[in-house]
């Protein structure tokens, strides 16, 4: 019998949370009667959250798994379940049960008008900090001005998309993945349905901001070159100024008489050129990284365990 629903669920040591995410996935997807998957993507868990689902997998064949050797990263762990999935229909949805999972009905409601993409937008953060509530919105708003795709802010990657969106996203060969940004790239019908999302339930959240900086360098590198060029605008400026400056000393030196000296002055130019040097490096050198990995062309994850053949 074909698969009607796949929900794929990235979890990073959600030993605390998987039980009830379990429950909950599974309580709405038999309300629809439809034939359906949970495919859990196990990153690298350090806790007892693998043989939490390997136990759900022995007592449900609708349970499927995917057990990393190490941790690959939450895009990466999406993916593979992209990768495995069967559904007509797939979900995709995080496992620290902050985004519920009875919204995947309103989520499917929606996407009977004839939308291909129906993501979940969130009226509300509970349990978030205020740094953490700007930041993000601050990431979206200034992405969505230095690309030419409209990435749908106060989203995350909680979703339903329909069978053909996941064909053209796995034939997308970036190694630095931003599904967010890919599914907003391919330009299909899309809309949304509001949620409140809620308090993480139990744990520590793994959207560190050192995680959350590397995913924002990962979708402005990968949807836009407004970073290069802002670092060949910032030479220009910059060079502009520098000549200012030098016919400045000259006619201060031949016209006027007067010698630009001070010590404070020199250095203070030496430091404020060179910072701009090394943030343009930096820069380019994101760039580079990206194709460097290109090149390599490595797996883009290995799994140690997993019931999928």
């Amino acid at each position: 019998m074909p698969v009607q629903f796949s929900v794929i669920s990235p979890l990073l040591n959600e030993a605390q949370n998987v039980y009830e995410l379990y429950s909950r996935l599974s309580n709405v997807l038999l309300r629809t009667g439809n034939s359906f998957e949970i495919i859990f993507v196990d990153d690298g868990s350090k806790d007892h959250t693998l043989q939490a689902i390997e136990k759900f997998a022995e007592e449900d064949l609708n349970v499927k798994y995917i057990s990393f050797s190490r941790n690959f990263g939450h895009q990466v762990a999406l993916f593979a379940g992209l990768e495995k999935c069967e559904g007509e229909y797939i979900v995709l949805i995080d496992g620290d049960l902050q985004d519920p999972p009875e919204v995947i009905e309103a989520l499917f409601a929606k996407m009977m008008e004839g939308y291909n993409v129906v993501y979940a937008k969130r009226k509300t953060r509970k349990g978030e900090t205020f740094l953490k509530k700007a930041t993000a919105k601050f990431f979206y708003r200034i992405l969505n001005k230095v690309t030419s795709i409209q990435i749908p802010v106060d989203t995350g990657d909680f979703r339903l998309m329909d069978r053909k969106v996941c064909n053209e996203l796995l034939k997308m060969n970036d190694q630095n993945k931003f599904l967010r940004g890919q599914i907003a790239w391919l330009g299909f019908k899309e809309s949304f349905v509001e949620y409140e999302r809620e308090q993480r339930k139990n744990g520590d959240t793994n959207f560190t901001y050192n995680t959350m900086f590397r995913f924002a360098i990962d979708g402005i590198t990968g949807f836009s070159n407004f970073p290069l060029k802002f670092a060949s605008m910032s030479g220009i400026v910059v060079s502009v100024f520098a000549f200012l400056f030098i016919v400045y000393v000259l006619i201060a030196k031949l016209a006027w008489g007067h010698t630009i000296t001070g010590w404070a002055s020199m250095m203070v130019t030496i430091l404020f050129l060179g910072g701009i040097q090394l943030f343009s490096i930096g820069i380019i050198g994101e760039y580079i990284s990206r194709i460097n990995d290109s090149v390599r062309n490595r797996q883009l994850y290995i799994i140690n365990k997993s019931n999928i053949k």
